[in-house]
């Protein structure tokens, strides 16, 4: 029989400790994020709030340099290789038990790569805050990233337009610092008629790496696309390697002998294995105005790599006011960019006239067309030449961004009318523009 004066209060006694460990936590966790909010806002130190952030970072063992925006990631890293497998995907989904640390690692990553400061940008401090992007990418995950793409690119672009960019060319040794990006290259697109000597030799280096790795990534997704469907048309080569076993042993199973228990083959059969490569002409007409610098880069290098195909005959068309034929150096895009003027305005009939002619074979070309369509009064006059060569049998496709973030205005009222056509507009990663281009080529 139990006893009635019994102590009872240690349960209640127990959930009041767990509620008040909750209630300090959610505390520790408040101030760490206030203290985020102060600093992004504010240059200046809030003592308060950053000696009560110190006490929180040490009592969990984490470094006070954590707290220095002034410290790199890369820095923090390298003096504490423990925090490297925190910080890859801290901000994707997963379990929360260590919410006041997770905060102080979060408040890091957003201070270092949103608060940009003002004033000019120097080499090593772009280069610092490009490999700053590069840690909140991992920690938030390939998609996390994507969707935060626009807002780096335009964060990384306010950078580049504050720095004095001529004189960190001119200086071998500060140009070497510099990582290129597309808000670089596009910088030292726009300004390269104003660079000679060493500043132009560095600023062609910097573009030459760009176009060479954002090359080696799209020359990837194109092998990984492109391996065609087989043509029954063509007999397959009776060789060994080809020999199809379990067919031969199937068609020939009339021929067991059960006495014997002897297989006889009177046919082999054979894979066939040869693929469709149906000649076919490429042609790329590209916006350059200011708004498309991104698709102007990105497809002038998926260009020269399909021109690098067999039995793919490959033209580019770039544009403004005024239409380039840029085919003779489609095998070199580093040439390609250095001979485009990017800004100005629209006139895409310009560009038309200079395309239709170049449609020998309606059904054996693909026409792809790169632009946000804001052709204001000269909308219709490029609508009806692109329902022309849709109706001839041309495969067109209206491409309204080939970037890394996706995000690209569209005019909607060519949007509706190629939508209608059955040509929708491809919007997004270059994988898309990749995946449909192999489609029609395979």
């Amino acid at each position: 029989m139990s006893d009635p004066t019994a102590d009872t209060s240690h349960p209640t006694a127990g959930t009041a400790d767990v509620a008040s460990s909750a209630a300090a936590e959610e505390n520790r966790r408040q101030v760490l994020y206030w203290r985020l909010l102060a600093r992004m806002f504010d240059r200046d130190e809030q003592p308060a709030l950053e000696t009560a952030s110190v006490a929180i970072v040490e009592d969990i063992g984490l470094p006070p340099a954590l707290l220095d925006p002034s410290v790199s990631l890369d820095n923090l890293v390298q003096r504490f290789p423990d925090l490297r497998a925190e910080l890859d995907g801290l901000l994707t989904p997963g379990d929360d038990d260590q919410r006041v640390r997770r905060a102080a690692l979060v408040s890091k990553l957003l201070l270092n790569v949103l608060s940009t400061g003002s004033g000019s940008v120097t080499a090593t401090r772009l280069a610092d805050w490009q490999r700053d992007a590069g840690w909140l990418k991992r920690a938030l995950g390939a998609e996390g990233a994507c969707e935060l793409a626009g807002v780096l690119s335009t964060l990384e672009g306010d950078l580049v337009s504050r720095m004095r960019l001529r004189e960190v060319l001119a200086d071998p040794a500060l140009a070497r610092q510099l990582t290129p990006s597309m808000s670089l290259i596009e910088q030292l697109l726009r300004d390269k008629a104003n660079l000679s000597g060493v500043a132009l030799a560095n600023a062609k280096a910097l573009i030459r790496r760009y176009v060479d790795e954002v090359a080696e990534v799209l020359r990837t997704q194109v092998q990984q696309t492109s391996a065609g469907t087989i043509d029954r048309s063509v007999p397959p080569k009776r060789v060994f390697r080809n020999l199809d076993l379990d067919r031969t042993i199937w068609k020939n199973l009339t021929n067991w002998d059960p006495e014997e228990e002897r297989l006889y083959v009177d046919r082999l059969f054979y894979r066939q294995t040869a693929k469709r490569t149906t000649p076919a002409r490429l042609i790329v007409v590209v916006d350059q105005s200011g708004s498309m610098v991104d698709s102007m880069v990105n497809c002038t290098i998926l260009a020269s790599i399909f021109a690098g195909l067999p039995k793919v005959d490959v033209h580019l068309i770039a544009y403004d006011t005024r239409a380039l034929d840029l085919t003779p150096w489609v095998h070199d895009p580093f040439e390609v960019l250095l001979r485009t003027q990017l800004g100005g305005g629209n006139d895409g009939p310009v560009a038309m006239a200079m395309a239709r002619p170049k449609i020998t074979d309606p059904a054996n070309t693909v026409m792809v067309w790169i632009s946000d369509f804001y052709e204001f009064d000269r909308s219709q006059p490029l609508f009806d030449g692109i329902q022309a060569v849709h109706r001839s049998g041309v495969k067109f496709i209206p491409v309204g961004s080939v970037n890394s973030s996706g995000h690209q205005s569209v005019n909607p009222w060519f949007r509706q009318r190629f939508k209608d056509l059955g040509t929708p507009v491809i919007s997004g990663h270059i994988r898309k523009l990749v995946f449909e281009l192999k489609n029609f080529l395979d």
